[in-house]
């Protein structure tokens, strides 16, 4: 089974091509694969698999490290649209879609190089997210988890993400809150947390606890999430772009001011190609 090891941002993938039948990996392969010690390493595993519409060129599917499937990931998209662009599947000059669990993501080169992408509208109803028994939409949500009131947004960038406003995102409680707020029963399908620091209205520091990954160098919903979240409590400037440093590296996040669509922009690296026996 050959693979590709891929980083954007230090969120690093091992990417499968499954275009011509090749069946998807359990979750039991996902676990080794993904083992940093005795399999190759990674934060998710992506497949490339056959389109499922004519506007895109191919479709994946993101599977974490632990093999439970993923709806949306901002960094493996643009892995994606450079793994394709090599392999001659996508142009090599030029726009073109390709799509994820969550839908059909239009690709634009960016200026300085890499890929912009675009993640769709930011979704704030407690249904499409999920988030159960909190109410109506709001911009900021009180829980007690575990006898310790938490303050956060949600909002579902394609998969679910809790983000909290931080002053010192180095000595945020990442793991500690990241695994309190996926447990609980207000998030039915877990959830991402973003630990945000905002430094100005067109720059944020984040840390970001991925379900089934545990936290990561970077991760691109997260980064959309964060800037959505602050965003809409006037914290931050989206329209005209914000800048999100993460511990792997820095992504650019800007929105739409008619539509609301987040197009969030990066790197995309290749590190290496192997055979997995």
């Amino acid at each position: 089974m050959r693979f590709s090891k891929m980083h954007g941002a230090g969120n690093d993938f091992v990417v499968l091509d499954l275009r011509h039948g090749a069946p998807a990996p359990t979750p039991a392969l996902c676990a080794q694969i993904a083992d940093r010690h005795f399999g190759v390493g990674c934060d998710q595993i992506l497949t490339i698999e056959p389109a499922r519409s004519a506007a895109s060129v191919a479709s994946y599917r993101i599977w974490n490290a632990d093999g439970s499937p993923s709806g949306q990931c901002g960094n493996g998209a643009r892995c994606i649209a450079a793994w394709l662009v090599r392999d001659g599947s996508a142009p090599a000059a030029g726009d073109f879609s390709i799509e994820s669990p969550a839908g059909l993501h239009p690709v634009a080169r960016a200026a300085e190089g890499g890929f912009v992408i675009d993640m769709g509208v930011p979704r704030f109803e407690p249904p499409e997210i999920p988030l159960a028994g909190l109410g109506r939409a709001r911009d900021e949500y009180t829980l007690d988890v575990d006898g310790r009131p938490l303050r956060f947004g949600a909002v579902s960038i394609g998969n679910p993400h809790a983000v909290l406003e931080v002053e010192d995102v180095d000595a945020a409680d990442v793991a500690g809150i990241g695994a309190l707020l996926q447990r609980s029963a207000a998030f039915p399908e877990s959830c991402n947390v973003g630990f945000a620091q905002v430094l100005a209205p067109d720059r944020i520091r984040l840390r970001v606890y991925e379900r089934g990954a545990g936290e990561t160098l970077a991760c691109g919903s997260g980064a959309c999430a964060a800037a959505a979240v602050l965003a809409r409590r006037g914290r931050v400037n989206t329209i005209a772009g914000v800048a999100v440093e993460l511990p792997g590296g820095q992504l650019h996040v800007r929105q739409s001011p008619d539509s609301g669509t987040i197009f969030m922009g990066g790197p995309a690296a290749f590190v290496f190609e192997g055979e997995w026996p």
